[in-house]
């Protein structure tokens, strides 16, 4: 996606989908659509295959946007805990504490941190404080901080203090609603030097809300100052850097294959300097910088190119790995020569970082970090969007660095990100955000393609209707897109939704219909996550020849079968608002029970939806269907995208 809704996006997409309609209208796209009086019908030749499944059809995008990791994702509960983000001269989202009679300051210090990479601390200057008159600061968190009763925090943050006698800093978590203390602690007694204190808060019985904030404070006058400051939760497989379980679980229930990382703007930054330096992203959260991300807030880089890959390794999904290619969203780029090779070189250190032994440089310095076992890696993507690069240069660039990596990895297929004309990479990046109306046009769009070109990525697609989460009338548009991407899987070897979160508070989301919605407490799959959900949970190794005669309009269908365990899935889409019939056929079947799994996700109109308040509204529902033969009628709901499990065993 671009940032800021750029026009040239919209002309682009404009003038592509204007090329798609008039194909469309010259019957160029290969499904037979009818009059809904006309009977319809759908035969499955099921001993006769078209092509196998992609078995890497389905995966995840992600980036920063939305608050999708910190804020989100990643499990981080202190918001600005480097004091990077400033509000009119003072650290955002932090505030003074000042107990009975104690008095105090706060002030940001941009001449003192606790490293290289993080220069700057928040000075806290006690001018009259004791036990029962603390001086200190709080912090509100990513609006709130979610507690669970009986849980344990750990928190942590960098110290250091100009008196000896100063002691340690209390921490405590406390209700914004009652001022209640729900948990406390005290650090060891800090030091003139910068080091780390570690500490828990646990929690007793209370009821779960995010209504909550952390306060840390001290007793003696004094000047202490702070950086790093942070509270973790419980997080999935208890990583100690990790992500929030809650999330994590929703994306496992997609049964994703592959993650694109670390994201598409980004990957590229504003500006060169802003771009995704992975080495910056690696080693202890103290050594990392922190950069501004496109969307108009401050990325930790807690979630680093380590954390990626360990979020793939727990989902047991590949990496698919997205490299900065010389070029940045408000247009500077590097042109291809030796300005560019850095980069080329800094993209081959990135893949051995990811892929390489521990005899390698990169690999070796992975190992140091706790991971000696390589990643799967098997696609590099050589940029992002590379189609707004108004000078032209993407070509050379990316014929730079495809000869550089094949070179020292063969065994690596490339990304391009827009077509080129004189190379043919392995795959090519299609991008594209839709209305309903379009994805219904959209959804044959592969069926004609030429087969001789490269094998097409969806590195990016949804259909954008309601907020801040897809409503019904977009899962519909996505599951016709997805039954497009079915029939068409020889040719389509990837396709991931984006974006993928969005945090729902005022002020969290910067684009609108993102499929998984929370905010600091609870999370939500909207209907366009369920049919994800299904398209996965039901999907075979092969795709079996079919035609499709006289189909309603706003009416689909992919099959795949699934020959090891016995199983057909057809996939039956309806967006019109009345039921619609159709006569199936089976030819080739070896046996067929009479009775068949048939999963639902429909409602009562195509603007109804899910909330972070009523978040199972529109859910998948299992049913049977009896009677099932050779040839047998079905009817499928108004509104509504269906499943159909047929065994044959």
């Amino acid at each position: 996606m671009r940032s800021h809704f750029r026009v040239m996006q919209g002309l682009f997409r404009k003038h592509h989908l204007q090329y798609i309609a008039v194909a469309l209208a010259l019957g160029l796209c290969g499904i037979s659509h009818a009059q809904p009086d006309r009977a319809a019908s759908i035969s499955i030749q099921l001993d006769s295959p078209s092509h196998k499944v992609s078995p890497m059809l389905y995966g995840l995008m992600t980036e920063e946007i939305n608050y999708s990791y910190d804020g989100g994702l990643y499990a981080e509960m202190v918001r600005n805990r480097t004091f990077s983000g400033r509000s009119h001269s003072q650290p955002a989202h932090w505030f003074l504490v000042e107990r009975g009679n104690s008095s105090g300051r706060m002030a940001l210090d941009d001449a003192t941190g606790p490293s290289d990479a993080l220069r700057n601390s928040l000075l806290i200057e006690a001018t009259k404080a004791d036990a029962d008159n603390p001086v200190g600061v709080y912090n509100e968190g990513y609006w709130g901080m979610a507690l669970r009763p009986n849980t344990t925090y750990r928190a942590s943050f960098y110290a250091k203090t100009d008196k000896d006698d100063m002691g340690g800093v209390s921490l405590a978590l406390v209700s914004n609603d009652s001022g209640k203390v729900v948990a406390s602690t005290k650090s060891e007694s800090l030091s003139s030097a910068w080091k780390r204190y570690e500490v828990t808060l646990k929690t007793g019985q209370l009821e779960a809300n995010a209504n909550n904030h952390l306060v840390l404070t001290v007793s003696h006058p004094g000047q202490v100052w702070l950086s790093l400051v942070s509270l973790f939760p419980p997080t999935y497989k208890n990583r100690e850097n990790g992500n929030r379980p809650d999330l994590m679980e929703k994306m496992a229930a997609m049964k994703p294959n592959f993650l694109r990382l670390p994201g598409g703007n980004y990957l590229e930054g504003d500006e060169i300097q802003d771009r995704f330096d992975w080495k910056t992203t690696i080693g202890p959260l103290v050594d990392r910088p922190t950069h501004p991300s496109p969307w108009r807030y401050q990325s930790t880089d807690g979630m680093g190119l380590l954390e990626f890959l360990e979020w793939t390794e727990d989902l047991n999904m590949e990496p698919v790995l997205a490299v900065y290619a010389g070029y940045s969203l408000k247009g500077a780029h590097i042109n291809a020569g030796p300005f560019l090779q850095p980069f080329v070189q800094d993209a081959l250190d990135e893949i051995e970082f990811v892929s390489g032994g521990t005899d390698t440089l990169w690999g070796a310095k992975r190992a140091q970090l706790g991971h000696p076992k390589p990643f799967p890696l098997h696609y590099v993507e050589i940029g992002n969007e590379d189609w707004f690069d108004r000078s032209g240069s993407y070509e050379a660039r990316f014929d730079q660095f495809n000869k550089a990596i094949k070179a020292k990895y063969p065994q690596l297929q490339t990304i391009a990100t827009m077509p080129l004309k004189n190379t043919k990479p392995d795959m090519q990046d299609d991008h594209y955000y839709l209305r309903a109306v379009e994805s219904y046009k959209m959804a044959s769009k592969y069926d004609s393609v030429d087969r001789n070109g490269p094998k097409i990525f969806v590195g990016e697609w949804a259909t954008r209707e309601g907020s801040p989460t897809p409503n019904l009338n977009s899962a519909l548009g996505d599951a016709a897109l997805m039954t497009g991407f079915e029939r068409n899987s020889d040719l389509i070897l990837m396709a991931s939704y984006a974006p993928l979160f969005v945090n729902v508070e005022p002020g969290g989301m910067q684009w609108e219909s993102d499929l998984i919605g929370y905010d600091a407490m609870l999370s939500y799959g909207s209907p366009s996550y369920y049919a994800q959900v299904l398209f996965a949970k039901y999907l075979g190794d092969t795709v079996p020849k079919s035609t499709a005669t006289e189909l309603p309009n706003r009416f689909f269908y992919s099959a795949t079968v699934s020959q090891a365990q016995g199983k057909v899935y057809l996939k039956l889409v309806n967006g019109n608002s009345e039921p619609r019939t159709v006569s199936v056929h089976l030819d080739g079947a070896k046996s067929l029970k009479a009775e068949a799994i048939v999963e639902t996700l429909g409602g009562n109109n195509p603007a109804e939806t899910n909330t972070i308040r009523e978040p199972q509204r529109i859910v998948p529902v299992k049913t049977s269907l009896k009677g099932v033969k050779e040839t047998f009628e079905h009817t499928v709901p108004a509104y509504s995208i269906q499943v159909i499990e047929l065994s044959t065993q």
